[in-house]
């Protein structure tokens, strides 16, 4: 089934780091710093491979090295509780002790996010290498969507979001680097950082350039339309741009998958099934041994045990309905040192396999309906909220009560949301976006809600620390970098 794309970037083998600098790095490619951007992009193939390194810096910080940004906003908020017999990895995180000295994630997501940026705005600056046409315009897309992504990235994780404040849009946002077509990027520049308004209006500007010329398929692990536009939808809800996010929903094409066919939803996180997922990134299974294991950030599995991480919140799986249908997919009884987990199933590994190394569910189409419903509902359209939730809960339960309206309703959709989206890198981001405080429950580690609690329960609305702090080394290297407040 697998078309996979796990591409050296070669885009970036030109790069030099605009922001953090990355030694070690190009150290290690030094034989390759000598070429010239301006020669080797000459064809549709050198710019594809080009994009394609785009795609690879991507999977460097979603996957767990350093901390995988599709599973710490789960341990930062109320999805997971860390497991006493674990190796207590990114503990820092869980307990909210981080700090701009704190490696893992903070650094990483800053530093490969912006090598990402860089490698996009290097095939920007030469796409007029390429003759007008539909190839020239499908690799612009391409870049521009990937330079709004790892952008949006960049903003969310260190930056407020519109919709969490009133005083949001105006607060301190992250650098937008944007080079155009045949420009050069300034290697000495120490930019300051810009609005939140103003880093929206810029992602939102090259999402929507990209959707008129990007293909609608490029293949397993790559952008196209449809991505583009689920993406849209994702960022203009927490832009709150309700309006435009269910537009944007309107226009993708992908269904979901429909979890009453028997094993159809497993199919999807075992990486024998693509269906309802739009944007991914792809391990190379050829060398699977290069690759890192996206699962490990939630556990490692040598039979006959599970060295669990993080393992489910006793009071939330116990919320859910006993005919959901997704319980499968989320949760596996494992057992360490003699002590029984509610293990979290996603990103277990592919059939026969419990190794952590499967592909990274970016944004599904499951997640566009739960977009286009949150906005209709904010928009006091409770008649289309209902009746595009009921299009996701009818794939997912063999019965459900319904018909909610008011409070009920709003409350209804993010529970949704909170499920759907469990352990795949979005429920801090929610309740961030939202204005929310994080409120894990007392229970205990155990499957039976024994054990130890988490040691800290509330994270306040508001709170400096859903800004994660700029990495010293930025701060260091630009003084008209400001850092977050309170670090």
């Amino acid at each position: 089934m697998k078309n996979k794309l796990y591409t050296y970037c070669l885009a970036s083998l030109f790069a030099t780091s605009l922001l953090v600098s990355c030694d070690d790095e190009l150290n290690d490619l030094q034989p390759f710093t000598e070429g010239n951007p301006e020669t080797f992009f000459n064809s549709v193939s050198s710019f594809q491979n080009g994009v394609d390194g785009i795609y690879s810096q991507f999977w460097n910080y979603y996957s767990s090295t350093g901390s995988g940004l599709q599973g710490l906003p789960d341990i930062l908020a109320d999805n997971v509780i860390l497991a006493q017999t674990g190796r207590r990895s990114n503990e820092v995180y869980y307990d909210y002790r981080y700090n701009p000295n704190t490696g893992g994630a903070i650094p990483l997501y800053w530093s490969e996010a912006y090598e990402a940026v860089n490698a996009a705005n290097l095939v920007i600056g030469q796409i007029d290498n390429l003759a007008d046409g539909p190839e020239k315009d499908n690799i612009l897309g391409q870049a521009l969507a990937a330079r709004a992504i790892a952008h949006f990235d960049l903003a969310r994780i260190y930056a407020m979001i519109p919709t969490q404040s009133a005083d949001a849009a105006n607060s301190p946002g992250i650098v937008y680097l944007k080079v155009e077509d045949g420009d050069t990027a300034d290697p000495f520049a120490q930019p300051a950082r810009e609005t939140v308004a103003s880093n929206y209006t810029e992602i939102i500007g090259d999402l929507e350039q990209a959707t008129g010329l990007i293909g609608t398929s490029n293949g397993e692990g790559r952008l196209n339309r449809d991505a583009v536009y689920a993406m849209l939808s994702r960022v203009y809800l927490y832009n709150g741009d309700y309006q435009l996010a269910i537009n944007a929903a309107n226009q993708v094409t992908a269904n979901i998958v429909d979890a009453n066919v028997e094993g159809a939803l497993l199919d999807v996180y075992e990486d024998t099934s693509n269906e309802g997922v739009i944007i991914e990134w792809s391990v190379n299974t050829s060398s699977e041994s290069n690759f890192n294991n996206v699962g490990v950030l939630y556990s490692q599995t040598t039979a006959p045990n599970t060295v669990s991480e993080y393992v489910i919140d006793y009071e939330f799986f116990n919320s859910l309905d006993p005919n959901d249908l997704r319980r499968e997919v989320m949760q596996y009884d494992a057992t360490n040192q003699d002590n029984n987990y509610n293990a979290v199933r996603k990103f277990l590994g592919e059939p026969g396999q419990v190794n952590g190394r499967v592909d990274i569910k970016v944004l599904r189409a499951a997640e566009v309906l739960l977009n286009k419903a949150e906005a209709q509902f904010e928009l006091n359209q409770p008649g289309n909220a209902l009746a595009t939730l009921d299009i996701l809960r009818d794939a997912r339960y063999s019965s459900y009560t319904g018909g909610e309206s008011g409070q009920a309703l709003e409350d209804a959709i993010q529970w949704e949301r909170r499920v759907e989206l469990s352990f795949e890198g979005h429920r801090f981001f929610d309740i961030k976006r939202r204005g929310e405080a994080v409120q894990r429950s007392n229970n205990g580690d155990i499957q039976d809600g024994s054990g130890t609690p988490p040691e800290f329960l509330t994270l306040p609305a508001g709170d400096f620390r859903f800004q994660l702090p700029i990495p010293i080394d930025e701060i260091n290297a630009n003084p008209n970098m400001a850092q977050n407040p309170n670090y």
